[in-house]
């Protein structure tokens, strides 16, 4: 049963969520970045993972719960008064019989140092999990077992309906910028590793390094490079990486390629209008979820939407005062 492997992968280290647009979400990844781009800025994502994946109920009528699906909306400012920025992030995740509601509130302090400016962050993590039972069967419930008395095996962990637990983590981080030349971004999520008795959930510690540099080409500097790496540890026993390489056309087209180590390849694109910036990725799934057999999956879709308004301040002329006594 899939949907219950799923679960099981992810009930006793919850990891964060998994997004293709991590270059243009680097908020989620780390709350150094609050404020950094200078701008009131929103995102948002969907992210329909392993799309066309056949997942097997346990028992036949009943549900099968479903392949990884998340939403996301963050929010961040600079707030000068404070020396830095502010930021939110709200996450909402299922997958399997599981659901997971996140809400970030992020603080980062900035100062100018050499050519950019350096972030430190303290990230406040509010976590609401569920795991609806409801569907689930035991195995001397299953059909065609000699044993089956017809009614539920007793197992406390199949009570029939939705358990949930709310939890409280802290994250922290650090970003340094040359802002338009290159980035880079280390930040360790859920600091308490919080647990829940009831679920039998726990977060991971996961460590996150993030990069990024532009390359204007010299003969016609439309045109930008925009290499990107991120590299994550949850727990130090699950690793994952990788990379993307976009192209940009002064500041209004772009498109690129990823590729996520053992998972995916990526295809992204994008356009630049004003102050909304719209992108769409594909994965191209190369794991054995992948569509080489019947009944897996046809790739993962990924929607982006990013509006960033600039914080103007009219500058007042110096006030002029004459004094007659001076004047010749």
């Amino acid at each position: 049963m899939l949907a219950m492997m799923l679960f099981s992968a992810v009930a006793t280290a919850q990891n964060e969520g998994q997004y293709s647009h991590f270059m243009f979400n680097r908020l989620s990844y780390n709350p150094a970045y609050a404020g950094s781009s200078g701008a009131i800025s929103f995102t948002l994502l969907y992210n329909n993972q392993w799309m066309g994946l056949e997942l097997q109920a346990p028992v036949q009528g009943l549900e099968a719960g479903t392949t990884p699906t998340n939403y996301l909306f963050s929010f961040d400012m600079p707030v000068s008064f404070l020396h830095g920025g502010i930021g939110a992030t709200l996450n909402s995740e299922s997958i399997g019989y599981h659901s997971n509601t996140t809400i970030n509130i992020d603080y980062a302090f900035r100062i100018y140092w050499g050519p950019g400016n350096l972030a430190a962050a303290v990230e406040a993590n509010l976590y609401n999990f569920s795991f609806n039972t409801a569907n689930l069967r035991g195995a001397s419930d299953l059909p065609g077992d000699p044993g089956n008395p017809g009614s539920s095996s007793g197992d406390p962990a199949i009570s029939g309906r939705e358990v949930s637990e709310f939890m409280v983590d802290v994250s922290t981080g650090l970003y340094y910028q040359v802002p338009g030349v290159w980035y880079a971004s280390l930040s360790v999520k859920n600091l308490l590793a919080s647990h829940s008795d009831a679920l039998g959930y726990q977060n991971a510690r996961t460590l996150y390094l993030m990069g990024g540099y532009e390359y204007a080409f010299p003969f016609n500097p439309s045109f930008k490079l925009k290499p990107s790496l991120l590299a994550k540890a949850a727990d130090f026993s699950i690793y994952q990486a990788e990379a993307a390489l976009i192209l940009d056309y002064e500041n209004a087209f772009w498109g690129g390629l990823g590729y996520r180590i053992n998972d995916a390849f990526t295809f992204l694109a994008g356009v630049n209008w004003k102050w909304l910036r719209v992108g769409v990725a594909y994965d191209l799934t190369t794991s054995k979820l992948g569509f080489a057999k019947t009944g897996r999956s046809f790739g993962s879709l990924e929607l982006f939407v990013n509006g960033s308004f600039r914080i103007s301040t009219s500058k007042r002329n110096p006030t002029v005062s004459r004094n007659t006594r001076y004047q010749l």
